[in-house]
């Protein structure tokens, strides 16, 4: 049975968006390749031990870091918080829950000032911080914009085994749910959760965790994506392509999903929807349902369900990962079960309630 995390009794810090993550890498060169000379993102700053890139449209000082070491990881899931005093609001709030925080005036990485890191309730190493140092917007730098243009850090994914425990405790630091999959035995397999108003900050995928399932940058149109297939196809790399090109029903989205050299995932991403009204309502969609992570129903590849990053604790070693108790959703639709479906029974697809016939419902309102 899940055993919730309590909410604390001081007031949860009010993030205001997912800002960056911190990666490390064990060859620096082969990252910088793929970062920069495939996928464009721009360098801020570097050295011979970690490089600081942003996209497009940033103005902080970096949307990725990637820092040289042994072992391939995640050292943190960064997010900026509306003040300064909201730094203090997370260190007292995560204190109050029991998990280790550390604090730095002068920030974990170079351009962020006044931090803290936090070892969370689920395990993942998440950082709160205001100050940032400003650098140049590149939105009208045409010429430095490529046909595969990455625009904006969009979204992280986490890997975690008690999705309803993750979902309760973000929704206790002021995540609102978007999208989730479900069974009909009340079995939750997956959520999506945002600050900003778009469908997710981050979102928490049931599994083996935790873990880093992917990081998301978003392009402002399907050919961009396109443009990375090809891209990656002329440079004969297609075989780090894992996932698509395709549309997600769960956001609505175009994606694509690749690995780095380190096999960390990486989505490129774009077409969404709003989120922003006070009354936006959730989606449920029936983990049976074919089109809920490929709205065209290709299947998922199983790599997809199963590898992720490890995560680091605070001292930089890797983090337990402990099973998921619960059904997966890879046994639920890779497997031979015989429920999955297109189309359920009595369905006709130009029925006004095909919708809700096939899976898809709107659940209730926040």
């Amino acid at each position: 049975m899940t055993n919730f995390v309590p909410t604390p009794s001081v007031p949860a810090p009010d993030i205001v968006r997912c800002a960056y993550m911190e990666i490390v890498v064990t060859d620096l060169a082969k990252s910088r390749e793929f970062y920069v000379d495939l996928l464009g993102l721009h360098v801020t700053e570097e050295d011979e031990n970690a490089i600081y890139l942003r996209s497009l449209e940033e103005f902080i000082h970096h949307n990725l870091v990637l820092r040289k070491g042994p072992i391939a990881a995640v050292a943190a899931f960064a997010y900026r918080v509306k003040s300064p005093a909201e730094v203090d609001a997370a260190e007292a709030y995560y204190k109050e829950l029991g998990c280790r925080t550390e604090r730095r005036k002068d920030g974990f990485t170079k351009g962020i000032g006044d931090s803290v890191r936090v070892e969370d309730p689920l395990g993942f190493p998440y950082e709160f911080f205001y100050d940032v140092q400003h650098v140049e917007r590149l939105t009208q730098r045409y010429d430095l914009y490529s046909a595969g243009e990455l625009v904006r850090l969009d979204h992280f994914n986490q890997v975690t085994p008690d999705v309803p425990r993750g979902r309760k405790y973000l929704e206790d630091l002021g995540f609102r749910v978007s999208e989730d999959i479900q069974d009909s035995d009340g079995v939750t397999y997956a959520a999506w959760m945002h600050r900003k108003q778009t469908v997710h900050d981050t979102a928490l995928t049931g599994g083996n965790g935790p873990r880093m399932h992917h990081v998301a940058f978003a392009t402002h149109e399907k050919h961009n994506i396109i443009q990375i297939c090809d891209k990656m196809g002329a440079l004969r790399i297609s075989d780090r392509i894992e996932r698509g090109p395709g549309r997600h029903g769960v956001s609505n989205a175009f994606y694509l999903y690749i690995l780095d050299p380190d096999g960390h995932r990486i989505e490129i991403y774009t077409q969404d929807y709003y989120t922003g009204d006070p009354d936006n309502p959730v989606v449920t969609w029936d983990v049976h349902d074919n089109q809920r992570r490929d709205w065209w129903g290709n299947p998922v590849v199983p790599s997809w369900y199963t590898e992720a990053s490890l995560v680091l604790d605070l001292d930089g070693n890797p983090q337990p990962v402990i099973e998921r108790e619960e059904k997966s959703e890879m046994a639920v639709t890779v497997g031979a079960d015989g429920f999955s479906y297109t189309r359920k029974e009595g369905a006709d697809s130009g029925d006004a309630d095909a919708g809700e016939k096939t899976g898809f419902k709107l659940g209730a309102q926040l």
